[in-house]
């Protein structure tokens, strides 16, 4: 996928409508109506960083084309997805921030939680990099911008990018407040302009980076998709809405979840932005991981 300007990206409106059991190759009308989902609505609440990224637009066409259904995307911060999901408003999320995962799946409103990908999180800004941060650890950097008092705009919107950059400063023992640091309140690609506007710095995905054409950011600490550390390690996953609490179009959601981490594997390990690799497909595995399932603090001691 080419590079191209986030009003581009956007400019459609905010929510998607994207318009074969699992396979190698799109199924036939017959086939998909014998899955028993034709012309049904698959209703995902996600991140802003994947319909900022341009992934959706590239993973979500095939699910539809295998299943001959529609996929209603409503993109929005990690913690408004969740929220949706709560109330019964989507039948499947795909965020990025595991606290709020747990507690999702902990109170019963999700089930089946699945890994799907990872990148990493990036700190942007001014390429003249007025704090010094360049090479820095993550924590290191944000606790530099703090001391010079650098414009930092925040996200502020309980996503997952803002909890990182919350985690990042109570890494740094920092607890951040002046005009130095501001909020945004807006997703990911409008965030990313309004930095490069104001000159400030920002965390982002690398692959919303990558997409929106901001102008007048650089990326000052980065460690790519393959290993990153944990401060910046940015994981997706899917997680279908419980029926049980909800009426939620299960089977299709299921559906949904079984390609993500199956056919749509290959689209995610090939979906590029501007040449760059923006996504690291995490579910092939030889080894088991169980721990994806349950609340990443879950013991043995609480099944009994």
């Amino acid at each position: 996928m080419d590079r191209r300007r986030y009003v581009e990206l956007v400019g459609v409106g905010g929510a998607l409508s994207l318009s074969g059991c699992l396979g190698g190759t799109p199924a036939s009308a017959s086939e998909t109506a014998d899955c028993g989902t034709n012309g049904e609505t698959l209703t995902v609440a996600t991140a802003t960083t994947t319909r900022d990224s341009g992934l959706l637009t590239e993973l979500v066409p095939g699910f539809e084309e295998s299943f001959g259904v529609t996929v209603d995307a409503i993109a929005r911060g990690t913690g408004g997805a969740l929220r949706t999901a709560r109330n019964g408003d989507c039948d499947v999320v795909l965020v990025h921030a595991r606290p709020l995962e747990d507690e999702f799946v902990r109170a019963g409103h999700g089930i089946n939680r699945r890994a799907v990908m990872v990148n990493d999180f990036l700190l942007v800004g001014p390429p003249d990099d007025p704090a010094g941060v360049a090479g820095a650890g993550p924590a290191e950097a944000v606790a530099a911008i703090a001391g010079s008092e650098a414009s930092f705009l925040s996200r502020g919107d309980r996503s997952g990018t803002h909890l990182r950059e919350r985690r990042l400063w109570r890494e740094a023992g920092i607890d951040p407040a002046g005009s130095w640091y501001r909020e945004s309140g807006q997703g990911m690609g409008n965030t990313l302009v309004m930095a490069a506007q104001s000159g400030s710095y920002t965390l982002t995905d690398r692959g919303t980076f990558l997409n929106v054409d901001a102008g007048g950011l650089a990326a000052h600490v980065a460690r790519g998709v393959e290993d990153p550390p944990p401060l910046l390690r940015n994981e997706y996953a899917a997680i279908p809405v419980n029926p049980a609490r909800h009426d939620a179009a299960y089977p299709l959601a299921m559906a949904f979840l079984g390609y993500v981490t199956g056919p749509g594997q290959t689209r995610i390990d090939e979906f590029r932005v501007g040449g760059e690799r923006a996504f690291r497909p995490l579910a092939r595995s030889r080894e088991p991981r169980f721990d994806q399932y349950v609340p990443s603090d879950w013991s043995n001691a609480e099944a009994d």
